[in-house]
């Protein structure tokens, strides 16, 4: 209560006292403060019952006057006086011993401030950047303090600034045996400390001028000095009588600790409080993204930052449910690392385990902006440790297991992470990890060569047809993903020697392309019986194909001696034969909609291959190595596959595979296109294509029409019901089968519209 009255009086005082120069009126509230030392008895009423605060603000308020009322950059008589005579120090000092009590909130926000509100740069002073230093260690020491948030503001102003002048950051890299030595030191505050702050005396010796006062006025200044000395003495005593003296610090986050500033954000983020654990995670990602080398191998090598990532990553992930549903895994709002505040109360569409799913995806997206902010060197580094330490730790073991329930959710999880992910150095890691870093061609000794690929591509395939379409859909994103390695590492490596083709040196008669645009060896299609329906009614004129063309698309050269376009289009569309047919009863299911799709599709998939640099027409043959064997790697086989049994699989099933391949066949390489998109490449003994995997199941689907009584009734009312333009009914015989024609049909036109896109694009000057 006296306490309060005193500073009331006091208040009073000062408003009615004549204005000092501002060096006489900072330095009077800095001589208020250590008056507080020499006088108190009692070291146990808090810093809020005392004048402290108030002469601190007032110290604040006239550094920041005087530095507006200067010039820029030059730098007054009171901040000199701070520097000068480290009164940050004395503040860290009187902090640490939290003496009296709330002392270092009232230090941390003093600090943070000063450095926010002053417009000079502050940080590169001996005698600011050390002692901000030393107050960074005492930030995030224990959790849930009432200092916490002005913790959490000081760190975010020291990352601002650094963010501003990168190079600053050198200055927080402490050397081992500093930091050790530091830490040996008594923190006790010392008469000689107290001394150094209470002279007006610069360190140089030579005292700071005042301001031009009559000789009576200097006369007094005179003894104001000598009071302040003898106060200053006094102080040194009264502090060896209150015993001021701090709490040991905290063990050090990691062994070899020397970037302190990191540590202390990695502490806080483990805040009970999400806002402080939310801007911890904001000054990480400032100091992730600096550009200095050093700051880099110091964050990755001397902190714990790669070990937070990933065993929050794990921790969350291992606390998921052991089932969840794929459809709530895949349609769950998109997760902002920031805001993943969740009310289960408020949520109509809550499932069980969906707030422990934001969680985890919203750590994944925390741990993905920052890998895409930071260094280049940082980013690799913390990239791979998400690979070995949550990826091949975690994960695996859950996507290698035998259950069906564990298989479903792990896979639904991983097809949400390669969605999700958007860093290219996270992505090539998590690339890594599920295809392997092999590109030289495979053989069927050694597909198993990356076992956690293996398994995948081999669930594509799997008893249960969830876990296969779930797996396939997400290869289908994996593809969609801007990284050559995707595409190499599951089909190019194996086409580039293309000796999937039968090759013949050609006599001179028969070098020139023959009439029909086919080469020397190469079959007639359009004289093979499955061909027999080539008819003018059911194929298109050259000038339909060219009215129907598509808008130019991204430039490519041309092919040289490519079949003409008409004809592989029309082999594609012909390939289903007309009593198999039912998209021409039905309006709106025309060949003109997947033009359309197919040419944006194709667009987009060019913008993401420009930079590969692939070639624009297939390799020389005679470059080629034609005597190797040919397969066509692990995943086309299990698509070929799943092809070949179209008709007997499920209407969902099949939807997934025919995507996939369709999103394989709009890749702009000159081999994917000839392989799968190519009808008249003569292919080596023993070999396969998709057109022919497709000519197969044709030829079978002919013979199965033969026995299905009203064939082309029940297949448009199929149709129509897929459409949703006929109610459900009475369930109709060989509803699979018609179900697959359907889709073949489509795929058909689908592959037909993509063939004619590129040869467009690949043919437009």
């Amino acid at each position: 209560m006296f306490s309060k009255f005193t500073s009331i009086l006091q208040h009073a005082v000062e408003a009615l006292a004549p204005s000092l120069p501002l060096q006489e009126d900072f330095v009077y509230h800095w001589k208020a403060i250590t008056h507080y030392y020499i006088e108190t008895s009692d070291d146990k009423a808090p810093v809020t019952d005392t004048n402290i605060p108030s002469h601190l603000e007032q110290m604040l308020d006239i550094l920041v006057q005087e530095e507006n009322e200067r010039e820029s950059g030059e730098t007054g008589p009171c901040m000199e006086y701070l520097l000068h005579h480290k009164i940050l120090e004395t503040l860290y000092t009187l902090g640490k011993a939290d003496c009296p009590p709330g002392m270092k909130q009232q230090v941390l926000a003093f600090y943070t401030k000063l450095l926010g509100r002053i417009r000079q740069p502050l940080l590169p002073h001996i005698n600011v950047h050390r002692p901000v230093q030393k107050l960074i260690r005492l930030c995030g020491e224990v959790l849930a303090t009432p200092t916490e948030n002005e913790e959490i503001q000081f760190l975010c102003i020291v990352c601002a600034k650094l963010k501003q002048d990168p190079y600053l950051v050198n200055f927080f890299l402490e050397s081992k045996l500093k930091a050790m030595a530091s830490k040996g030191s008594a923190s006790v505050i010392t008469e000689d400390m107290i001394k150094g702050q209470d002279s007006l005396t610069a360190d140089t010796g030579q005292p700071i001028q005042p301001e031009e006062t009559p000789s009576a006025a200097g006369a007094e200044q005179m003894e104001k000095e000598d009071d302040l000395l003898q106060q200053a003495d006094d102080l040194s005593f009264s502090l060896d009588e209150l015993n001021v003296t701090s709490s040991p610090e905290s063990s050090p986050v990691c062994p070899n600790q020397d970037y302190n500033l990191v540590n202390s954000l990695l502490n806080l983020t483990k805040s009970p409080d999400g806002r402080i654990a939310v801007k911890a995670c904001e000054g990480l990602m400032l100091l992730v993204s600096l550009p200095e080398p050093a700051a880099a191998k110091c964050l990755t090598q001397s902190t714990c930052l790669c070990e937070l990532l990933t065993d929050r990553l794990a921790t969350l992930y291992k606390a998921l449910p052991q089932s969840l549903d794929p459809l709530d895994i895949e349609t769950v709002e998109a997760i902002n690392w920031g805001l993943d505040s969740y009310s289960h109360k408020e949520d109509a569409s809550a499932f069980p385990g969906k707030r422990a799913l934001i969680s985890f995806l919203s750590w994944f997206d925390y741990c993905d902006q920052l890998i895409k902010e930071a260094q280049k060197t940082a980013a690799v580094a913390m990239a791979k440790a998400v690979r070995e330490r949550f990826f091949i730790d975690v994960m695996e073991p859950q996507l290698m297991q035998t259950s069906e329930i564990g298989i479903l959710t792990s896979t639904a999880l991983l097809h949400r992470i390669v969605r999700q992910v958007t860093s290219d150095v996270l992505l090539q890691e998590t690339v890594y990890f599920i295809l392997g870093e092999h590109r030289e061609p495979e053989t069927l000794t050694d597909i198993n060569r990356h076992p956690l690929r293996h398994r995948l591509i081999e669930h594509c395939d799997h008893i249960s047809d969830e876990i296969s379409i779930m797996t396939l859909r997400m290869f289908e994103h994996l593809l969609q993903k801007p990284n050559e390695h995707i595409l190499y590492n599951l089909v190019l490596r194996n086409l580039e020697e293309r000796n999937y083709m039968e090759y013949k040196p050609l006599c001179q008669e028969d070098k020139d392309v023959v009439e029909n645009g086919q080469f020397a060896g190469a079959v007639d299609l359009e004289e093979d019986p499955l061909f027999t329906d080539l008819s003018p009614d059911n194929t298109l004129s050259t000038q339909e194909w060219l009215s129907a063309s598509p808008p130019v698309s991204p430039e490519h050269p041309k092919n040289d001696g490519k079949t003409e376009v008409h004809k592989i289009v029309n082999s594609f569309l012909c390939l289903v034969p007309d009593e198999a047919k039912s998209s021409y009863h039905v309006e709106g299911t025309g060949y003109d909609t997947y033009l359309r799709d197919a040419h944006r599709q194709f667009r987009d998939y060019c913008v993401i291959c420009l930079r590969w640099e692939w070639p624009g027409s297939p390799r020389s043959l005679e470059k080629c190595n034609l005597e190797a064997s040919f397969f066509e790697g692990h995943f086309l086989k299990v698509l070929f596959e799943r092809m070949g049994r179209i008709l007997d699989q499920p209407y969902d099933v099949n939807l997934q595979v025919t995507s996939v391949l369709s999103k394989l066949s709009l890749f702009p390489h000159p081999h994917i296109h000839e392989y799968l998109l190519d009808p008249y490449v003569n292919l080596a003994s023993g070999c396969r294509s998709l057109f022919s995997v497709i000519v197969r199941v044709v030829g079978d689907l002919m013979v199965r029409i033969q026995r299905i009584p009203d064939f082309t009734p029940k297949l448009l009312l199929v149709r129509k019901r897929l459409l949703g333009l006929e109610p459900e009914g009475p369930i109709i015989d060989h509803l699979t089968l018609l179900e697959g024609v359907i889709v073949l049909e489509e795929f058909c036109k689908e592959l037909a519209a993509i063939a004619f896109v590129k040869y467009h694009a690949s043919s437009t000057p």
